[in-house]
């Protein structure tokens, strides 16, 4: 494989890392030659997903935290070093979202959101900045959604935190640009995720989401995971501040 399409022996973060987009992004990496490390809150699903690259022959660490809570995020932080001098790719995938009407919510289930979904990423990111200044080359790739460009049925909140992970993405971007490092966010429409499958299994709203949807079909994890990994490597060099649909045209398709 050419240079500028493989990630041999770089070091890779992955949060929300055993189900869904993360778990697919996580097994892509390990494809292309990266060690990763992948964090979720639940044990057992680590160490199984563990065990079983380990019996493919990847190079992967685990570690068990709810990263919207700050001290286990820092509890991470204290333990990567151990792990990795530096890190070259760090994947912000960890999101939740509680689907109601503007009215209806509280401030847990606010909180709760935008713990998750937005503070997690930016305070991961900035923890763990010196790690990616040693990398030299380092990409972050933040997990967005559609629904941060404009509205949808998911959730005022959900929305909010995605729209705002974009001007994240932009803003690091540009600010961490003279460090060598790369920041770019993917804006998926409905994966078929365990989140996802909560809403579509009703056959109205499946049928819904496909007549928006010009390819009319629910896309896969490994849609999200192959641009995941092409925006960390160094074919992907030279982009950055961008945020990408994977969204089977739902977002072109104006009429």
């Amino acid at each position: 494989m050419k240079k500028n399409w493989n990630l041999d022996g770089q070091k890779a973060l992955v949060t929300g890392g055993t189900k869904g987009i993360g778990r697919s992004i996580v097994k892509e990496l390990c494809d292309f030659g990266a060690e990763v490390m992948f964090v979720s809150r639940h044990e057992d699903e680590l160490r199984d997903f563990h065990d079983d690259l380990r019996e493919q022959g990847h190079h992967v660490h685990y570690f068990r935290a709810d990263i919207s809570l700050p001290d286990q995020r820092e509890a991470l932080v204290r333990h990567l070093p151990g792990i990795f001098d530096h890190v070259d790719i760090l994947v912000n995938n960890v999101g939740t979202n509680i689907r109601k009407k503007a009215d209806e919510y509280n401030h847990e289930e606010y909180s709760t959101i935008f713990r998750t979904n937005l503070e997690s990423a930016f305070s991961l990111s900035v923890a763990i900045h010196d790690l990616l200044v040693a990398s030299g080359h380092a990409s972050i790739v933040n997990i967005s959604s559609v629904a941060g460009l404009g509205h949808m049925r998911t959730g005022i909140v959900y929305g909010m935190t995605k729209a705002a992970m974009f001007q994240m993405t932009k803003n690091l971007a540009v600010e961490w640009a003279s460090s060598g490092i790369r920041v770019n966010a993917i804006a998926p429409w409905y994966i078929r995720t365990p989140l996802a499958e909560q809403v579509l299994k009703n056959q109205t709203y499946l049928d819904d989401v496909l007549g928006h949807t010009p390819m009319n079909k629910i896309g896969e994890p490994e849609d999200v995971a192959s641009l995941a990994v092409f925006l960390c490597l160094p074919a992907a060099g030279y982009i950055t501040g961008q945020c990408i649909a994977v969204d089977g045209g739902f977002t072109v398709n104006l009429f």
